[in-house]
């Protein structure tokens, strides 16, 4: 056990309502993020194996094998695996396949939703290799080509992502799925034994992990979280939020019941988790600039350091984030016209030969309708690339046309399929250079076009 967690006791002096709801919605931020992540794993585990896609025991990858029209924001660019890790049984491998060049990543999330590793295409490379992800308090002994990665946590989410240009490449995709496997180190070179699985009636499956964390009551939340800095751990730079913390009696390495606690610390915590939430939802907007109407999304996501704000925010919006340098997504707010996009309007993204989305990988554009799932359309075309036959101009430069109406045929390769009224675009660049994180390259504005008939 860490010092941190083994110091002595200290009692708490006396804080009023207010200093005690400060500190409690400050509290609140920090962490969100781990009863979020603790949620999430014990529904996901709750699933029978192959009862639903992604989910199912620990130990073993769970494969996404196609895209679902339900599932908010969806990604149209790749296929994902998950997997969840409990480290307290010792090391798993994590053994990859050659890809031969095709694109993946593997993120591994902390319980506190940081990325510590990333092994995928752009770091590790498209060969096979094998890696374990050990706790950081075992002491044993790697085989021969394996690496070792220290994980911050005891328990670590997997998040495998593969590119897939449709449907048509599922195939391809399937079989590298495939490929990933999961192995406890202890059974390395040996048969391995199937992972027990025990499914526990009482946990609630149908409701989502985000709505249930929201409904708890303040006692359940606080109480629930001390318990998990205990099982987990912090970070080596969360000192400072420790020590406002432990001025209310919560901190890591000791009980914590809200019913207990001093009567203005009760009150003040009663009240935190709202607030803190609200406070979450009004900072959104804010949190990242908006440049020629695009929200650039590009900085401090995947690995937060001491920005719990940003953390929790990222946490509720966009869950299972990777890093910037392996991805990022750019969500436009704001069209020429001052106003956002809607589909009731024709749209022009002009990308000049020079300042095409900078990518060693790919780009795409996706389109969704105002409430964040596929916009539905003949064409079943919901996102467009690099990877796509697009036609060029003349000097290099590109054109997609973003309307509702099948433009004239010259236009219909590099046509995105509008809903019929709000709607959202998201530009996913995936292993993007630096000139697309450090501010030197932007995404152009959105030009809205004349409502009325297309010309030419």
């Amino acid at each position: 056990m860490s010092e941190t967690l083994a110091r002595p006791a200290q009692s708490v002096r006396k804080l009023g309502v207010e200093e005690a709801r400060e500190i409690g919605i400050e509290a609140y931020h920090y962490l969100y993020p781990l009863v979020l992540m603790h949620m999430t794993r014990r529904l996901a585990m709750n699933y029978p194996l192959g009862t639903k896609p992604g989910m199912g025991p620990e130990g073993m990858f769970h494969h996404i094998r196609e895209f679902s029209p339900e599932v908010a924001r969806p990604n149209f660019d790749v296929l994902c695996s998950f997997a969840w890790l409990d480290l307290n049984k010792g090391p798993y491998v994590i053994s990859v396949p050659d890809t031969h060049g095709h694109y993946y990543v593997v993120s591994v999330h902390d319980m506190w939703t940081d990325v510590f590793a990333s092994i995928g295409t752009r770091t590790s490379g498209s060969g096979a290799g094998h890696f374990a992800i050990a706790s950081r308090n075992w002491n044993g002994t790697m085989p021969y080509g394996v690496e070792r990665i220290e994980a911050p946590t005891n328990h670590v989410w997997i998040v495998a992502r593969m590119q897939t240009n449709g449907a048509k490449d599922y195939a391809s995709v399937h079989r590298i799925q495939d490929g990933f496997m999961l192995t406890p180190l202890a059974q390395w070179g040996r048969f391995v034994q199937p992972p027990m699985q025990r499914i526990d009636p009482a946990i609630d499956v149908e409701t989502a992990p985000m709505a249930q964390v929201d409904a708890m009551t303040s006692a359940s939340f606080y109480n629930w979280a001390a318990d998990l800095m205990t099982v987990e751990g912090v970070h080596v730079a969360d000192w400072p939020i420790l020590a406002r913390m432990r001025r209310l009696g919560l901190e890591p390495g000791r009980p914590f019941h809200l019913r207990k606690a001093p009567a203005a610390i009760q009150a003040g915590l009663a009240v935190a988790p709202e607030e803190g939430h609200r406070q979450l939802m009004a900072t959104l907007p804010s949190l990242s600039p908006v440049v020629n109407g695009w929200q650039m999304n590009t900085s401090a996501v995947g690995s937060y350091g001491t920005d719990y704000l940003r953390r929790a925010i990222v946490a509720m919006t966009n869950f299972g984030a990777m890093l910037p340098e392996d991805s990022v997504s750019l969500v436009n707010v704001i069209a020429s016209d001052g106003a956002p996009p809607s589909g009731k309007h024709r749209y022009l993204v002009h990308f000049e030969k020079d300042a095409l989305p900078p990518v060693r990988a790919f780009w795409s554009l996706n389109m969704y309708d105002g409430e964040g799932f596929p916009a539905r359309n003949p064409s079943s075309r919901f996102a467009i690339g690099d990877r796509d036959s697009l036609n060029y101009n003349h000097d290099g430069s590109l054109d997609i046309h973003v309307q509702k109406e099948r433009p004239s045929a010259d236009k219909v390769s590099n046509w995105l399929p509008s809903p019929e009224a709000a709607m959202a675009l998201v530009l996913r660049l995936y292993s993007p250079r630096a000139e697309a994180l450090d501010g030197r390259w932007l995404p152009p504005t959105i030009q809205r076009l004349s409502d009325g008939p297309e010309e030419g």
